[in-house]
């Protein structure tokens, strides 16, 4: 079992940036491939990024490319989102999620374990 906690997430102006920490619970984290997700009220969650165990593989959905960044240590069992340039459109609640395997993948549905979300809001 994988507990996920997020945090970092807040208010902010467009052009502005975050950082969203993702602290798991489990001492098998590294060997656990690691995604955030977002979902705006009304929309699907979606894509935004994921990271291999080994942090050699990633992979970022269109909209975010160039302005986000997902990294992790695995020795703090702890994953990261960079969030720079922020626009609007990237106002959601962000999760963090991981699966029992090694494999970056972009699909919610292959995630195994979900932290609670973290709020975050970007201003015009």
């Amino acid at each position: 079992q994988v507990q996920l906690v997020e945090s970092g997430g807040g208010l902010v102006q467009a052009g502005g940036s975050l950082r969203l920490s993702c602290a798991a619970s489990r001492r098998t984290f590294s060997s656990t491939a690691m995604g955030w997700f977002r979902q705006a009220p009304g929309k699907e969650r979606e894509f935004v990024a994921a990271i291999s165990w080994r942090g050699e593989t990633t992979r970022y959905a269109d909209s975010v490319k160039g302005r986000f960044t997902i990294s992790r240590d695995n020795a703090k069992n702890t994953v990261y989102l960079q969030m720079n340039s922020l626009k609007p459109e990237d106002t959601a609640v962000y999760y963090c999620a991981a699966r029992d395997n090694n494999i970056a993948t972009m699909y919610p549905s292959e995630y195994d374990y979900w932290g609670q979300g973290t709020q975050v809001t970007v201003s015009s």
